[in-house]
């Protein structure tokens, strides 16, 4: 028992001379930085990695890591040796409550500060001490023979305490063999963010675009990133959330940025890493653009469609509809030339020269993560010469289940040139074309489709007949 007794006593006395150690504060700000590279996500989150070179002494050390993302989630920070003998981490904390007027007062309730006004009578000054007693929906001072609301006078404080900082900073305690060398910190950040726009331009003949990516790049995060290389992943990454609406760790790493030509894109597991070829600066509150893409004569097709609607052909209707609009559709293939790449989603944007040579805005539409040969196809808007009217001609109920109805579809062409109209109609259940002025084609087990040609100045007009049952 008595040796029992001698050895905790022992352990704790080695205990109590350890935490008499000195701890020696050493600060690293953005003038530290060897190398920063930045991978952002597209759903608000950034992977830093940046490498500072440190002076650290030998033994216990609070290293104060200072402008890193005021957004960032300690949880996920990592710091290590890159030169020179490990670091034994010990414990860190994020100091994220930024000094300000306002946070300063509150931080000082239930301690003294020095009230300074102006004498009423002469440019001289008057000093009291007084207690902060509260500080938040208004100011509370307790001098030694009054309380008073308000501040009524400049306040001067003894100090700024110690977790209030100037500058969003990760302070580390470790233990370290001394000396300088090289250190990486990584960590997730919220704040920055990056989305894809496209500027298509039409040739004069309608049959092929110029199209140009650019990167649209916001950083929100409390941090600049100076001379960083930059990368991009498009792609839905999984983030766990957790009761409290936080988010979990998860993700990947940085690499770099270019101004003229696009970057590099490699696969990255099931998602696509865009890498910049020269390293750009990241200001914070800032929103920048980098080239994405540019491919020119692109092939390109426009369609026409008009679309119905399964309900009509139920019940008894008579008219339908006049002045119909068929939507106007460009399709075009994500293959040769300068594309076959993966396009990150994002919002495509077209022009067409008018008469004069002067480029025209004439639509816009998104289109989703695509990846290469795949078909695009963006929705313009509706045309404004051609225009269709649909009505029933004929309704017959053979059962509580089946009818045998008919339409007629009048369509007019006021352009100079023919063009051609994709009429798709949805029908319910089984269906079965009993007539028709054209043959349709099958694209689904629900749909019907025929292309209808409509010479300049003409108009055509479809008619069909079907038996549904449901």
């Amino acid at each position: 028992m008595k040796k029992c007794m001698l050895a905790v006593g022992v352990f704790l006395a080695a205990g109590m001379v350890r935490a008499a150690e000195p701890v020696r504060d050493v600060t690293s700000d953005a003038a530290d930085r060897e190398a920063v590279a930045v991978t952002v996500y597209n759903d608000d989150l950034a992977l830093v990695k940046e490498r500072r070179r440190v002076d650290l002494p030998a033994g216990l050390a609070r290293l104060s890591l200072r402008e890193v993302a005021a957004q960032m989630r300690p949880e996920t920070a990592l710091l290590r040796a890159v030169s020179g003998p490990p670091l034994s981490l010990v414990e860190q904390n994020f100091d994220f409550d930024l000094l300000t007027p306002q946070k300063l007062l509150e931080k000082y309730v239930g301690r003294e500060v020095t009230v300074i006004r102006p004498h009423p009578t002469n440019d001289s000054e008057r000093r009291e001490r007084a207690t902060v007693l509260a500080a938040g929906q208004g100011t509370v001072l307790r001098f030694a023979d009054r309380i008073e609301t308000g501040v009524p006078g400049r306040l001067a404080f003894d100090s700024v305490p110690s977790n209030l900082r100037d500058r969003p900073t990760l302070s580390i305690l470790l233990e370290a063999a001394g000396g300088k060398q090289a250190v990486e910190l990584s960590y997730l950040t919220s704040g920055l963010s990056w989305k894809a726009d496209y500027v298509a331009n039409l040739s004069s003949d309608g049959k092929s675009l110029d199209l140009n990516g650019w990167v649209t790049l916001t950083n929100r995060s409390g941090a600049g990133f100076d001379n960083s290389t930059l990368q991009l992943v498009a792609g839905t990454v999984n983030r766990v959330r957790t009761q409290a609406g936080m988010l979990g760790d998860a993700a990947p790493m940085a690499a770099m940025a270019r101004k003229a030509a696009a970057p590099q894109q490699e696969a990255l597991m099931d998602y696509h890493l865009y890498s910049f070829e020269r390293p750009t600066s990241i200001a914070d509150n800032q929103t920048k653009q980098l080239a994405l893409l540019s491919a020119s004569a692109v092939p390109v097709r426009r369609e026409y469609l008009l679309a119905g609607n399964d309900w009509y052909y139920r019940e008894r209707y008579g008219q339908i509809g006049q002045k119909l609009k068929p939507a106007v559709f460009l399709e075009f293939e994500n293959k040769g030339g300068q594309l076959g790449k993966p396009l990150p989603a994002g919002i495509v944007r077209v022009y067409a020269r008018d008469s004069k040579g002067a480029a025209q805005f004439v639509g816009e539409d998104r289109i989703e993560h695509a990846a290469k040969n795949e078909k695009l196809k963006l929705r313009l808007g509706e045309a404004f010469d051609i225009t269709a009217e649909r009505k029933q001609t004929s309704y017959r109920k053979i059962a509580d289940n089946v009818v045998e109805t008919a339409y007629r579809i009048d369509l007019r062409n006021a352009k100079d040139e023919a063009v051609t109209v994709r009429v798709q109609e949805p029908l319910p259940g089984d269906w079965e074309m009993l007539q028709e002025s054209q043959q349709h084609t099958k694209e689904s087990a629900r749909v019907a489709a025929w292309n209808v040609a409509i010479p300049a100045g003409g108009a055509t007009v479809l008619e069909y007949s079907v038996r549904v049952k449901w």
